[in-house]
């Protein structure tokens, strides 16, 4: 058999691997199929490549060009896919088990493509929360904004995960405008390695944005400074190491972390045999316990259920295990294949047998079991091994022992304290789930368990259809946890962003914060335009441009109009006495909605123009009423503009309503699509 020669990408260049090179085998036969590393990599060659070559590329896209960077990467390794499931095979992973990593990996990058388009601006600069006054008059202000860091982002990643390990971490570094490093777990980087070439063979990526280290980073973490950023995923007892480095200390390097986890499961009190509750928690436990052969860092690794049902739970989920079909993985009748390695499923082992010291097997057995169409001493099989430990509040191992593969441990609760307090003994988790059909039973374990697990996901009959599993974790959502889950908190939509941007305090003048925000505020210099802005493209607008209309006088005649039109005759508006005994009322006065209706009227330009669609209105605020006789007037400013295709683009429009003595009336943010 050829054995494969993994190399590295460092610096702009493929470098095979050298000294100290690793072999590594298939996880199906045993067989070496590859050989990964090179101790002559020069790490410092590479940081300087990221810094001055891939950083600067990056920082001068805007957040949508770099959104639409992603899309199109996302697009290709979507193109490409069959060639990694057929080479991840050998990692023992199954298609099934691709679905999660390949093309979860490709659809958690197209999320954040579409968050960076949606929900970030077409700019350089990322506004953090709104302006605040810093001073009575409005002429000191201050904001918050975050810049992408000048630094590069080093990614270790564990071997479950080859691909989506990569990516989830990927998508939001380059989104943020920041390099990456990316070092996958040597059993499987096999599989990185031609997920890296797909991407860089597309020239989507800008020079130096991705590098990749096949094999050991070498002193690379000792050469980081305050601009760069670990991201890690793996054991505690690894990344205490990293972290504990004296240059990441020193320097304040930040360093996110994803790591051991001891995740549960809570069957809920009113979940019992029969109903669609306790099926669910069955059907969920078992996939978790055999997707990936186990090896995934949100697996259940305890299954809390109420005493009376601790042994329906053992029978029901035996039952299930025993039908899992164990082999080899690229055959189709394949449920669980192998785990990653023999040296791995030593390990499995080793640490199952410390949790047989506390708790009893009750189904599965290592050294008797079938494997189809493959080698069960050879290749890197288990079965599914399914503990009971009958006394869980005297027992320590359970709660701190993590055998990284298929293998779960059943504990009984008193009641739903008692539950809560077995699930916190973790230590902090990734995920927790907990079945129940009881709203009061979610809101206890919300409010007692929150703090202990990154993310707290529950389940019933209402969801089961839609929901998307106890162990995965999504784009929108923060994946990480407290305690002995690492306390990072990788994705999470713009909040993962983040970790690679700085946020900066800025305070000065209206006119200065507009000009670092690309973003008018109130005080800031308004621009009188050659026409009316409602004529003028998108790309003809400018941040500021300004126009004031003309008053209008509200008279009794036109809140009784309106009243009686829309069928809104609140007593304030057509109640004198009533209106005089409202403290907010002075008497009758007019309707919001009339006042707002009014101020359209008073700035749209009605012909056919640019202008295609009104979205809606955001931040209304109503400060002052207004009664018969007074008049209104508004003033519109081009706040912000954001591009959203080729066609048209989305400007938002601060719009301001004061009276004839100028006091402001009301005030919102309107949102309109106008035509390039």
């Amino acid at each position: 058999m050829t054995i494969q020669q993994i190399s590295s990408f460092a610096a702009g260049e493929w470098v095979s691997p050298g000294s100290g090179a690793r072999n590594i085998a298939s996880a199906v036969t045993g067989e070496v199929i590859a050989a990964a590393g090179n101790s002559a990599l020069d790490v410092q060659a590479m940081l300087d490549h990221a810094r001055n070559v891939g950083g600067p590329a990056l920082r001068k896209m805007t957040f949508h060009e770099r959104a639409k960077m992603l899309k199109a990467l996302s697009t290709h390794l979507g193109q490409h896919k069959q060639a990694l499931y057929d080479l991840s095979f050998n990692t023992g992973a199954t298609q099934s088990d691709h679905m999660i990593d390949i093309d979860g990996g490709i659809g958690t990058m197209f999320v954040f493509a579409s968050k960076g388009r949606r929900e970030m601006p077409d700019e350089h600069v990322y506004l953090d929360g709104e302006v605040e006054q810093l001073s009575r008059n409005g002429t000191f202000l201050g904001q918050h904004i975050c810049t992408p860091l000048h630094g590069v982002a080093v990614h270790i990643n564990a071997f479950n995960f080859p691909v989506w390990g990569m990516l989830e971490k990927l998508a939001p570094t380059l989104l943020a405008g920041v390099p990456a490093i990316v070092k996958p777990a040597t059993n499987s980087c096999y599989v990185t390695e031609l997920c890296v070439q797909l991407m860089l063979e597309s020239g989507i990526l800008p020079t130096g944005a991705l590098q990749l280290v096949s094999g050991g980073l070498g002193d690379m973490l000792d050469r980081l400074t305050m601009q760069d950023v670990v991201s890690f995923t793996g054991s505690a007892d690894t990344a205490l190491k990293l972290r504990s480095n004296p240059v990441i200390l020193e320097n304040s390097v930040r360093f996110v972390a994803e790591q051991d986890s001891l995740n549960c499961s809570i069957l809920g009190p009113d979940a019992e045999p029969g109903t669609q509750e306790f099926d669910l928690f069955v059907k969920e436990v078992q996939r978790e316990m055999t997707a990936k052969a186990g090896q995934k860092c949100t697996a259940i690794r305890r299954i809390i259920a109420p005493e009376p049902q601790v042994q329906a739970v053992i029978e029901a989920l035996s039952a299930r295990l025993a039908k899992t079909v164990i082999g080899d993985p690229r055959l189709e009748t394949t449920r669980m294949g192998a785990l990653v390695s023999n040296g791995q499923k030593r390990d499995v082992l080793e640490k199952a047998a410390i949790i047989g010291q506390e708790a009893e097997r009750v189904f599965g057995n290592p050294d008797d079991f079938v494997v189809d169409g493959a080698d069960a001493e050879k290749g890197a099989f288990l079965p599914p091994m399914l503990y009971h430990c009958a006394n869980p509040d005297v027992a320590q191992r359970v709660h701190d022992t993590e055998a990284f593969g298929p293998v779960s441990t059943v504990m009984g609760y008193r009641d739903l304290d008692h539950a809560i307090e077995l699930a916190n003994r973790g230590q902090g988790s990734l995920v927790a789930s907990v079945i129940t059909h009881d709203v009061d039973v979610a809101r206890q374990v919300a409010m007692g368990a929150g703090a202990y697990h990154g993310r707290l996901y529950f389940n019933n009959r209402d969801s089961m259809k839609e929901s998307t599993g106890h162990g995965s974790p999504l784009p929108h959502m923060v994946h990480g946890g407290p305690g002995r889950a690492g306390g990072g908190e990788e994705m999470g939509g713009v909040r993962g962003v983040k970790h690679y941007m700085q946020r900066t305090a800025i305070q000065g003048s209206p006119d200065l914060l507009a000009a670092i925000c690309n973003k008018w505020v109130p005080g800031a210099a308004e621009i009188e335009g050659p026409a009316h802005p409602f004529t003028r493209r998108f790309h003809e607008l400018a941040i500021g441009e300004t126009i004031h209309t003309e008053p209008r006088i509200i008279t009794l005649e036109d809140i009784e109009h309106f009243a009686k039109f829309t069928g809104d005759t609140f007593y304030a508006h057509m109640d004198q006495a009533a209106a005089e005994r409202n403290p907010f009322f002075p008497g009758r006065v007019a309707h919001g909605y009339l006042l707002l209706s009014f101020a359209a009227g008073l700035f749209v330009e009605p012909n056919e123009g640019p202008v295609l669609a009104n979205t809606g209105l955001d931040e209304l605020r109503f400060m002052k009423p207004v009664e018969a006789g007074d008049s209104i007037k508004v003033r519109l400013t081009v706040k912000n503009k954001t591009g959203r295709n080729d066609e048209y683009g989305e400007v938002r429009w601060h719009v301001t309503l004061t009276q004839q003595d100028d006091e402001i009336v009301a005030e919102y943010e309107l949102l309109t699509m106008v035509a390039y």
